[in-house]
């Protein structure tokens, strides 16, 4: 039970890594379906959050880290990789179903 576990971890590890590569392909590559700025930002922002994720999946730290100790600035220091590799995750996706969409159509 445990392998079988394990193998759908990987399996649904693998999707995700694909589909978000399969995204920053289309991003490079082809025209942005999205307004300019959400274009730029994510590639300016795209190849961090790879490096990002990368670092907190290796050490398997918690995605939010955050306690009540924490000052301000360790707050935002913790607060904005997250939300930064999250809406380039939205925004490249997001492209990704546009692109796919008007394929399709």
């Amino acid at each position: 039970m445990i392998r079988k576990n394990k193998d759908i971890l990987i399996f649904k590890r693998l999707l995700l890594w694909t589909v978000y590569l399969f995204s920053g392909y289309l991003l490079y590559s082809r025209k942005g379906y999205l307004f300019p700025y959400f274009i730029t930002f994510a590639k300016i922002i795209y190849p961090l959050s790879i490096f990002w994720l990368q670092i907190k999946l290796k050490t398997k730290e918690k995605l939010l880290p955050i306690d009540s100790s924490m000052t301000t600035s360790q707050l935002w220091f913790n607060i904005l990789p997250v939300l930064a590799s999250l809406i380039t995750v939205i925004l490249c996706v997001l492209n990704t179903v546009i692109y796919v969409t008007d394929k399709l159509i």
